[in-house]
């Protein structure tokens, strides 16, 4: 009954934008939408940050506007990072912000704001943006996009098939055909995309679909990871050491919208996992925290910690009796340069 009702609501809701009763306002230059059409984690950061860098490289000046989940003070809007530091700290950017920011600087300016449109006007005329990157907008229909970028797990693409609140679906998967391109992501995770492909196609037949894996990119030290986010404040240049291999038992910890995923793109790339701890989605953490995780850890019999970049930018200033490390992912495309070259054209 709920769903339906839901259903309902989300469909007159576009019907009234696409009748233009309600208003989409224009930010005046290339807007890229990257978003899903489920709750929980689809492996949509990564995306941001690729399409960032692709339109960084090509000479864009790249303004990424979030609305920042979890942070302190959501009706205030952040200038996280000016494209070259980060001005503020995770708590009032939102972890997904800070990590933006910390992995794409000198690359984009990422700014906080529930109302996109402000934001992304302010933003303009203060930094000469030319192209915007809307983190998570699929449903955010306020701002007119240029393309429409939707990423859709394929260990979970659905669910069972229905709108909240008895299923993981933010609107009816009809709307589907509003999208420009289709991502595929955590392909890696399962054994067959071509019946996903299949289905998404009854719902839109002339979008682009791409098919990716979210693989590990990088493996530090929590203290350099941290120390990173922290030049990158300062503006000092620091190196990181990389630590490819860690071939001792690990426990993983993380909290993320799809925990699984994580822990399965570790045994997948053949780290000795012994244990797991999940946490709720945007969890803050606590020295107490981390001291369960500590026993827990030493009860499984591992060495070191692992958790995600989302997790490491709220644990800075936490003290570990083990050695933590930060697993950095990356996406990556089954023809990457397609999605480039279709990215590319498209501006």
């Amino acid at each position: 009954m709920f769903s339906w009702l839901y259903g309902v609501i989300t469909r007159a809701r576009n019907s009234l934008y696409e009748k233009n009763v309600f208003k989409s306002y224009s930010l005046g230059v290339l807007t890229v939408s990257i978003g899903n059409i489920t709750v929980g984690g689809t492996g949509k950061t990564p995306l941001v940050a690729l399409v960032a860098e692709i339109l960084a490289k090509k000479g864009e000046k790249v303004c990424i506007l979030t609305r920042g989940y979890g942070r302190e003070n959501p009706k205030k809007r952040v200038l996280v990072s000016d494209g070259e530091k980060i001005l503020t700290d995770v708590g009032q950017a939102g972890d997904e912000p800070f990590e933006l920011a910390q992995k794409l600087a000198g690359k984009a300016i990422v700014i906080a704001d529930a109302n996109r449109v402000s934001a992304g006007n302010w933003a303009r005329e203060r930094f000469g943006i030319t192209c915007f990157v809307l983190d998570d907008a699929f449903q955010h229909r306020k701002v007119r996009r240029d393309l429409d970028v939707v990423c859709i797990d394929a260990t979970n693409p659905f669910g069972n098939e229905k709108t909240l609140p008895s299923g993981i679906l933010r609107e009816p998967l009809e709307n589907l055909k509003r999208a420009d391109a289709i991502v595929i992501t955590r392909a890696n995770l399962t054994k067959d995309v071509s019946s996903l492909k299949s289905q998404i196609s009854k719902y839109n037949r002339t979008c682009q679909i791409f098919v990716a894996e979210n693989k590990i990119s990088d493996l530090v030290k929590l203290e350099e990871f941290s120390a990173k986010a922290q030049s990158a404040q300062s503006s000092e240049k620091q190196e990181m050491t990389k630590d490819k291999k860690l071939e001792t038992k690990v426990f993983a910890f993380c909290a993320l919208g799809n925990p699984n995923n994580f822990f399965e793109q570790l045994r997948q790339e053949k780290f000795e996992l012994v244990s797991t701890q999940k946490f709720l989605d945007h969890h803050s953490y606590t020295q107490k925290d981390i001291e369960k995780l500590v026993a827990q850890a030493d009860q499984s019999g591992a060495k070191a910690l692992l958790t995600t970049a989302k997790d490491a930018v709220k644990l800075r200033d936490l003290k570990f009796e083990v050695p933590c490390f930060v697993v950095e992912s990356a996406m990556v495309f089954d023809g990457e340069n397609d999605f480039r070259g279709w990215l590319i054209i498209q501006d």
